[in-house]
C-alpha cells in the first residue's frame, strides 16, 4: 500500500499596518509568493500586524479591500474581506472558481488596503520596507477545466444546380473522446433562414476526394433571438458546417466545443 500524505493547511500571509509608526532597526521580511488555483474557490488568509508585531484589533472599524491585477496591470479581481477574529487581526479572502474562469495562467500582483467610515484609506506593506504588491501565481495545473472552443466563420459557396456554403474544417479530436463523444455547437445567427448541417468525416487528412457524411441539421427561420444549440454524438476526425443559405452577415460565427 501506498501512503501518500496530503495536508489541510491554511494559506496565510502577514501584512503590517502603519499606523503608529515602523521601528527602522527590526526589517522583518513576511511576504511570500501566493498560489491560487484555477476551477476551485481559493480561501487566502491574513493577518494584520502593527510595527510593534502586535495584532490590529479594530478591523471591524474597517471595510478589507483585495485587489488583484493581471501581467498588463489591469483590475482582474476585487473582494471585500471577511473578518475572520479581529482580537488577533485575521481576516479572509476568497478568490471563487468564477474569478479566474477567463483568466489565464500567470502571475498577478495584489495589494490589500483598509477602508474606513469616512471613506479614508489605509495601505498595508507586505514588510516593513514600505512594500505593497503582493505576488500570485495562478495556476491550471491541478483543475485543467475544459479544451478551447472552436470557432467557425467563414463559408465558402459550393456553385452547382442548387448552391450551398461550406464552412472550413475543425478537428472533432477522436483521441480524447470515447465511442459516446459528445459535441456541443452553439449557431450565432441573425435574420438567418434555411439550413445548417453538421458534416463530419473518418478520413485521416481533408483533401478533395474527402467523404463527408451528414451528422445533424436544424432549420432556422430568421426570428431567432438567442444563439442556437446543437448536440451530437460520435467519433470523428474533422467536423464542418453546411448552409442552405447564404450566410454573409447572418451567421456571426458557430463555435464547436468536443
Amino acid at each position: 500500500m501506498q501512503l501518500i500524505p496530503r495536508y489541510l493547511v491554511n494559506n496565510r500571509t502577514v501584512l503590517v499596518s502603519n499606523d503608529t509608526g515602523f521601528i527602522t532597526e527590526y526589517r522583518p521580511v513576511y511576504t511570500r509568493q501566493l498560489k491560487v488555483y484555477k476551477g476551485i474557490d481559493n480561501v487566502l488568509d491574513f493577518k494584520l500586524l502593527n510595527a510593534d508585531q502586535k495584532p490590529i484589533t479594530n478591523l471591524t472599524d474597517y471595510t478589507i479591500k483585495f485587489q488583484a491585477f493581471d501581467e498588463n496591470s489591469q483590475l482582474v479581481i476585487e473582494h471585500d474581506a471577511d473578518v475572520v477574529n479581529a482580537s488577533k487581526g485575521l481576516f479572509k479572502v476568497t478568490v471563487t472558481d468564477n474569478d479566474t474562469l477567463n483568466l489565464k495562467q500567470q502571475y498577478l500582483s495584489y495589494n490589500i488596503h483598509l477602508v474606513d467610515s469616512n471613506s479614508d484609506a489605509s495601505i498595508t506593506y507586505s514588510n516593513s520596507f514600505f512594500e505593497n504588491n503582493g505576488t500570485i501565481y495562478l495556476s491550471s495545473q491541478a483543475f485543467p477545466g475544459p479544451r478551447d472552443t472552436y470557432s467557425v466563420s467563414t463559408f465558402t459557396e459550393v456553385t452547382e444546380s442548387t448552391p450551398y456554403w461550406e464552412s472550413e474544417s475543425i478537428t472533432a479530436e477522436p483521441g480524447i473522446n470515447g465511442n459516446e463523444a459528445l459535441h456541443t455547437a452553439v449557431v450565432y445567427s441573425d435574420s438567418y433562414a434555411g439550413d445548417i448541417v453538421v458534416q463530419a468525416t473518418l478520413d485521416n487528412q481533408i483533401i478533395g476526394g474527402t467523404t463527408w457524411s451528414d451528422i445533424k441539421t436544424i432549420t432556422l427561420d430568421g426570428t431567432e433571438t438567442t444563439p442556437t444549440a446543437i448536440n451530437f454524438n460520435g467519433v470523428f476526425n474533422f467536423l464542418r458546417f453546411k448552409a442552405t443559405a447564404n450566410p454573409a452577415n447572418t451567421i456571426s460565427k458557430i463555435l464547436v466545443r468536443n
